[in-house]
């Protein structure tokens, strides 16, 4: 059997819940409840799951304002592989050549250089763009 898009069905599943965009946490904690027992239900209607959809697009778009998740650097990045290894910046002098532009690099002072991204790549076995910034020409 073919189940039909039922309006009325809709209207008060948004009349019961009265969604609107999110504003404090407790909204949203109430929001992903609410989503959470729906993804949870059995058998959900089509009504059931436009609504879902509509909380799921709600939530989304309260996180996506409160907790924003930023871009990694190529320092950050250095700085996982190395942790991972349980490295330390003198680790990296054999391969950068100075502790001074270990230091420049893990501070984020300066970008990595296209040479210096290769010797890394090659010292951890990665690849290379891991370590290159957003540049204008190419590699």
């Amino acid at each position: 059997m073919i189940r039909t898009f039922d309006a009325k069905s809709y209207t008060d599943l948004l009349v019961r819940y009265q969604p609107k965009p999110i504003a404090t946490e407790a909204e949203n904690d109430a929001a992903i409840a609410l989503a959470s027992e729906l993804e949870h239900r059995p058998a959900r209607s089509p009504e059931e799951e436009l609504f879902l959809e509509l909380l799921i697009t709600l939530i989304e778009k309260f996180e996506a304002e409160n907790y924003p998740i930023t871009a990694g650097n190529s320092a950050s990045m250095l700085q996982h592989l190395m942790d991972a290894r349980n490295l330390d910046k003198s680790d990296l002098i054999p391969v950068l050549g100075t502790e001074t532009k270990v230091e420049e690099i893990m501070v984020n002072r300066r970008a990595i250089e296209i040479d210096e991204a290769r010797k890394i790549a090659d010292f951890f076995q990665v690849d290379l763009s891991l370590f290159l910034e957003m540049r204008s020409q190419p590699i």
